[in-house]
């Protein structure tokens, strides 16, 4: 049996610091009715906290990008994680929206380096085949974040007030900092550090806008999983509050249609030995298109119920395990010298659409269910528009 280019160990740091955004953006979901009460404002209110968390994490990859390829990817691993872990400390004693605001922008700056290293350090190592197996399986074991987190967090809630979701994820943000420092060996040597300064940092990024093999799958990406984070900016609200699930149920609920995510991604593990990435990518796109328009059918026709929702949105976040890994793959195979730029600006893309569609919502005249089945379609259709001008 041929043994693998990377170890378990490595892909299990890998995923730790990975999670840290699904983790920070889902455990809290279900105590955002009682946070708002909490803190004496709306659920709207606070529900803003999870785009600022999205602003952070887009623009916080496009800082650590340059900075990764120049300095190496142990270094500013190492701050960006001090770094949410003291946020994550302030967000436990914020006491004002404000405050939790800007915290949660500082929580997703540092987390985010994580996600920045993960995909660098893997196009650092390896190629093709066998990186298109890792980021499978670094998805699948990352896939199990979104799947736990917010049954940790209900299961806190039924114990202790909210807060101590943030001081749980204070204590992730510890565990991946130790983790770090044992087991994440420097994967880019000084040899292959590409010298940055602030203007060749921006010169990098706009070389990438116009490269055409690396942005096109990267909006698609972004857009395709901005299906994903537009179901998330309006979870909570749309179960809780207007179909009046329990936070124990919407936990559940959620955890579902993350655990689809899961079994995807593995079985684009699986796939990706048999089918070419853009083959898999296409299935994907194709599978959540037909979600979505189940999905604005339902809303359009006044047949939505938990079922009918739950029906659509599984196979909308599942096939994110086709779209994320085999997308990435194809942005990445031509950037071997500023895989970090280019990892960051894939992630910051991502997380961009997620931002973008916090604000849509917020200024669509129709009800929830509407505006978000609407912002669906219109990420998907212009994703599968790229995809169809990807070449090999």
């Amino acid at each position: 049996m041929q043994q693998k280019p990377y170890t378990t160990t490595w892909l299990c740091v890998l995923a730790t610091l990975t999670a840290l955004g699904p983790f920070s953006i889902d455990m809290y979901l279900s105590a955002l009715p009682s946070m708002a009460t909490d803190l004496h404002v709306t659920t709207s209110n606070i529900a803003s906290t999870l785009p600022a968390y999205f602003m952070g994490l887009a623009f916080g990859q496009l800082i650590y990008g340059p900075i990764t390829d120049h300095f190496g990817r142990r270094k500013p691993l190492f701050i960006g994680l001090a770094l949410y872990i003291i946020a994550s400390l302030v967000c436990v004693f914020a006491t004002q929206l404000e405050v939790l605001f800007i915290s949660r922008v500082a929580q997703a700056l540092g987390g985010c380096v994580g996600v920045v290293v993960a995909r660098s350090a893997i196009r650092d190592c390896l190629e093709g085949a066998e990186a298109a197996q890792a980021f499978s399986s670094l998805m699948a074991v990352q896939g199990l974040a979104p799947v736990l987190a917010p049954l940790f967090g209900s299961v806190v809630l039924a114990y202790f007030e909210w807060r101590a979701i943030f001081g749980a994820l204070f204590a992730l943000g510890a565990i991946a900092l130790i983790l770090s420092w044992f087991q994440f060996p420097e994967t880019l040597p000084p040899a292959r550090r590409k010298k940055h300064t602030f203007t060749s940092a921006l010169k990098g990024y706009a070389e990438l806008a116009k490269d055409q093999s690396f942005i096109v799958p990267a909006v698609a990406s972004g857009l395709l999983m901005g299906l994903m984070f537009t179901y998330i900016n309006s979870a909570s609200e749309l179960f809780i509050e207007q179909l009046h699930t329990s936070t124990g149920l919407f936990s559940v609920l959620f955890s579902i249609n993350a655990f689809g995510l899961v079994i995807v991604a593995n079985m684009n593990r699986v796939l990706s030995k048999k089918y070419l990435p853009l083959q898999l990518l296409k299935f994907g796109a194709a599978v959540q298109l037909i979600a979505t328009l189940f999905l604005l059918a339902i809303a359009f026709l006044g047949f939505v119920s938990i079922t009918t929702l739950m029906l659509g949105l599984f196979f909308m976040v599942a096939c994110v395990g086709f779209v994320a890994p085999n997308a990435t793959v194809l942005a990445l195979a031509s950037q071997g010298q500023r895989a970090g730029q280019a990892s960051a600006l894939l992630g910051a893309l991502q997380f961009f659409f997620g931002l973008i569609s916090g604000a849509i919502l917020a200024i669509l005249p129709l009800d929830l269910m509407h505006d978000m089945t609407l912002v669906m379609l219109t990420y998907c259709v212009i994703g599968i528009m790229l995809i169809w001008k990807i070449r090999g």
